[in-house]
C-alpha cells in the first residue's frame, strides 16, 4: 500500500528529528547510509518514499529503533504544526483562494504558524458551514433525484433495518403505534418529550447527553406526524449520522430519515403483501394503501414509489403540487415529461395546465380522488390526484402510471382525457392570440413574491437550523 502524503510528512519529520538530535547535516547523515544528502532532503521533506533497507540504515546510525523512526506520531510540536500547515494549504478549501502557500522554514516562528492555522481552521469551518446557494442546492437536489431514479427509489439496507427494529419492538401488524414508536425510542436509549417551545428552525431535538428527543405537541390526536418525527429522529442514530459536510450531505442524511420512517409506518413486508393482493385484484389504490396503514395520503403515494416497481414490476410517477401549480415534491420513473430548469431542477418548475395534478383544482368534490388519462409527448399516462389544503393554501397528491399499467388500478374506467404538449409553450402558458391582442399592453398586475426566495438559512451545523436558538433551548430543558 503506498503511504499517504501525510504519512511520508511524519517520517520526514521524524528522520529529520534524529539527524538534528544528533548534530549531522543532510551530506554527514549521508555519507554514514551511503545517499546524497539532496536525496535525504526529498525525504525529509516528504517528497519521497524512502526503501526499507535505507530506513533500517539511518535507524542504525541514529541509535534508534526503526520503528521509532515509522511511528504515526510527529516527533515534537514543531513538526506537528508544520505538518498541519502543510495539510491545510493542501486543501481545496484553500487552493480555491488562488494564494500562494506561506514557505515553511527555520525562521517561521512556532507563533506565526499557529497564527496561520488559526485562519485555516476558522476558513474550513465556515466553508463547513456555508450555506449552499439556490443553484448548488438545486443541482444538489437534482443529483439525488437522479440517483434515486436509478435505483427505483428502493433502498435494501435501511428497509431491512427498519423491520429489524420494529421486530425487536413488538410490532407485528397494522398501523404503528404511538406507543411501540416509544418503546423503539426506550431501546435506543432515549425518551419521548412533547414540548411547546421547540426553536423556530427545528422540527424535532435530541439531546444526545441526557437521551431525550424533543417533539412539538400533538395537534392532532393519534397524528401520523408526531411518530414520524420520532422515527426521523431516532433514525440520525441507527444510521450512523454525523453533522452534514455540505448541502448534499444533508439531502441525502434527510432523504435517509424520511426514508426510515416511511419504511417503519409502512413495512416492507406488510406493504409489498398488501399491494400485491391489490394488484392481483386489478384494484390498486393510494386511498386503501393510505387507510391501511393510518398515514397520510401523500406518505402512502411516496411509499409505493419505493415498493412498486422493485416489487410489482410498475414504474410510476409522485407529484406534489401547490395552489399555484409549482411543484414541491416529485419523482419519476415511468418516462413522465417533467419541466425543468437550465440546472436539470423540477422543484419549483409550473405544472402543465392540463394535468391532473392542476385540473384537480377546479373539481368540486374535494374528498375523493380524481381520475385522468393524459395524452403528452411521451406518451399516454393514467393518474390519480386528491387534493388537501394546509395553512400555507392548496396542494395536490398524484400518483400515476404508463397507460398500460392503468389496468391494475380503480380509477382505469374514467372517461377524463386530456391532451398536453408542454413543454411547447402554446400549451398552456401561452395566451390564444385574440386574447394577448386585446390585453398586452393594458395589463400591469403585481406579482406576490415569496420571501423565502431571499431568506438565507440561518448558518450552523446543521443547514436551516439556528444553533444559538437550539443550544438555549437545550439549556433550558436541561436545567428542568
Amino acid at each position: 500500500m503506498t503511504p499517504s502524503s501525510l504519512e511520508l510528512a511524519t517520517l520526514g519529520h521524524r528522520i529529520r528529528h534524529q539527524r538534528v538530535s544528533l548534530g549531522l547535516t543532510l551530506d554527514e547523515l549521508g555519507a554514514k547510509v551511503g545517499v546524497a544528502g539532496s536525496q535525504l532532503s526529498l525525504i525529509e521533506n516528504g517528497k519521497r518514499e524512502p526503501k526499507l533497507s535505507l530506513l533500517q540504515a539511518i535507524a542504525q546510525a541514529a541509535g534508534v529503533d526503526l520503528s521509532e523512526l515509522l511511528s504515526a506520531e510527529p516527533p515534537n510540536h514543531r513538526a506537528a504544526l508544520e505538518i498541519e500547515l502543510e495539510r491545510a494549504q493542501s486543501s481545496s478549501v484553500f487552493r480555491q483562494l488562488g494564494l500562494a502557500p506561506v514557505k515553511i522554514s527555520k525562521g517561521l516562528s512556532d507563533e506565526t504558524i499557529e497564527s496561520i492555522l488559526g485562519l485555516h481552521r476558522e476558513l474550513q469551518r465556515r466553508e463547513r458551514e456555508a450555506i449552499a446557494t439556490p443553484e448548488e442546492a438545486r443541482r444538489a437536489n437534482t443529483e439525488q433525484r437522479l440517483r434515486m431514479r436509478h435505483i427505483d427509489n428502493y433502498l435494501p439496507d435501511i428497509e431491512k433495518l427498519a423491520e429489524k427494529q420494529l421486530k425487536s419492538a413488538g410490532h407485528v401488524s397494522g398501523a404503528l403505534t404511538h406507543r411501540t414508536v416509544s418503546v423503539m425510542a426506550e431501546q435506543l436509549g432515549f425518551e419521548l418529550l412533547y414540548v411547546s417551545d421547540l426553536p423556530h428552525s427545528a422540527r424535532s431535538v435530541t439531546d444526545l447527553e441526557n437521551g431525550r428527543i424533543y417533539l412539538p405537541p400533538a395537534s392532532i390526536p393519534g397524528g401520523h406526524g408526531l411518530r414520524s418525527m420520532a422515527l426521523q429522529a431516532m433514525a440520525h442514530r441507527l444510521l450512523g449520522h454525523t453533522p452534514p459536510t455540505d448541502y448534499a450531505d444533508f439531502l441525502q442524511q434527510r432523504l435517509e430519515i424520511n426514508y426510515f420512517a416511511a419504511c417503519c409506518l409502512m413495512p416492507e413486508t406488510n406493504s409489498v403483501a398488501f399491494l400485491q393482493q391489490a394488484k392481483k385484484d386489478r384494484d390498486l389504490a393510494v386511498e386503501d394503501f393510505r387507510d391501511a396503514f393510518g398515514v397520510t395520503h401523500e406518505a402512502a403515494g411516496m411509499r409505493m414509489t419505493n415498493l412498486m416497481t422493485r416489487h410489482l414490476g410498475i414504474p410510476l410517477h409522485f407529484l406534489r403540487v401547490d395552489g399555484s401549480g409549482a411543484i414541491s415534491r416529485v419523482y419519476e420513473n415511468d418516462g413522465l415529461p417533467l419541466p425543468a430548469d437550465v440546472t436539470g431542477a423540477v422543484d419549483g418548475q409550473i405544472a402543465c395546465r392540463k394535468w391532473a395534478a392542476r385540473a384537480a383544482f377546479e373539481e368540486q368534490n374535494r374528498t375523493t380522488e380524481h381520475y385522468q388519462y393524459t395524452d403528452t409527448p411521451s406518451g399516454t399516462f393514467w393518474c390519480a390526484t386528491q387534493t388537501g389544503t394546509t395553512s400555507a393554501g392548496e396542494f395536490s397528491i398524484t400518483v400515476g402510471v404508463p397507460f398500460d399499467d392503468a389496468k391494475w388500478w380503480r380509477g382505469r374506467e374514467t372517461h377524463k382525457r386530456a391532451v398536453s404538449t408542454c413543454p411547447d409553450e402554446s400549451c398552456c402558458r401561452r395566451p390564444p392570440a385574440g386574447v394577448r391582442e386585446r390585453w398586452e399592453g393594458k395589463a400591469w398586475p403585481s406579482a406576490r413574491v415569496h420571501m423565502q426566495m431571499f431568506s438565507p438559512l440561518p448558518r450552523g451545523a446543521f443547514p436551516g437550523v439556528d444553533d444559538s436558538e437550539v443550544y438555549a433551548f437545550l439549556d433550558r430543558h436541561a436545567e428542568g
